[in-house]
């Protein structure tokens, strides 16, 4: 899921709210990288949280952390890889009708469609929980807690030995990649236009993927609390059983 969905679903799952949440909750996203594949960094929240001993900001780290990926399963897990009976998770069974109009959209080869399209309905997701409340302050507010980023970049170095890490500059990418203003449609086309051309070198077509996220919100308003009510209970008990 995207920045704002991942905020919305830890304030749900934990109860709280705070820059420690927040950013906890994004962190699996700003991991991935040289030190830490897509699949590692989204499953590190217990290590983060045994880690902590009796300090409560790095206790509420990781269990913000343990919302959003695969093990323990949180948001991601449910949104990408399995939910309930479906073959995937979640956001792949919405997209099954949205592969051959993404491959045209994005200007991708077809085997990339159906990764791309699970893509288009989370920016739905994205547009309906941002409307909701004020996700993009509060993602703002703890990226721009200068403290609060060099507390989190000497506890994440002091735990895995990586000086190399800078997390900082992680924090500081991260930001101009999403969205971090209120999310609409078109902005997050001219979001993903940026990330696809740095990460698959190719130019998509803004006016037509803003119009495939719009549809994509309606293709899951009908059921989406629902998702999220049966995900949430079922991730506060993943981390009720690990922490």
């Amino acid at each position: 899921m995207y920045p704002q969905t991942h905020v919305y679903f830890a304030e749900t799952v934990l109860g709280k709210q705070g820059d420690i949440v927040t950013l906890g909750s994004i962190l699996p996203d700003m991991l991935v990288g040289k030190d830490f594949s897509h699949y590692e960094a989204h499953s590190k929240g217990v290590e983060i949280y045994n880690f902590a001993g009796k300090d409560d900001l790095i206790l509420d780290l990781g269990k913000a952390v343990s919302t959003h990926g695969f093990e323990p399963k949180g948001l991601d897990y449910y949104g990408d890889e399995k939910y309930l009976d479906y073959e995937k998770g979640y956001c792949f069974e919405k997209a099954r009708s949205f592969i051959a109009q993404t491959v045209e959209a994005c200007d991708i080869p077809a085997e990339m469609g159906w990764w791309k399209a699970h893509n288009i309905i989370e920016m739905g997701v994205e547009t309906i929980i941002s409307s909701t409340d004020y996700y993009s302050e509060r993602i703002k507010t703890a990226l721009y807690n200068r403290g609060l980023i060099n507390d989190v970049d000497e506890i994440l170095q002091e735990l895995w030995g990586k000086n190399s890490l800078n997390f900082a500059r992680r924090v500081e990418k991260f930001a101009g990649f999403v969205e971090i203003e209120r999310a609409t449609a078109e902005s997050l086309a001219k979001k993903y236009y940026i990330q696809m051309q740095y990460r698959h070198h190719v130019e998509i077509d803004v006016k037509k993927v803003a119009k495939l996220i719009n549809v994509a919100a309606e293709k899951v308003i009908l059921d989406l609390n629902e998702f999220f009510n049966t995900t949430s209970g079922m991730v506060k008990n993943n981390i009720k059983a690990l922490l």
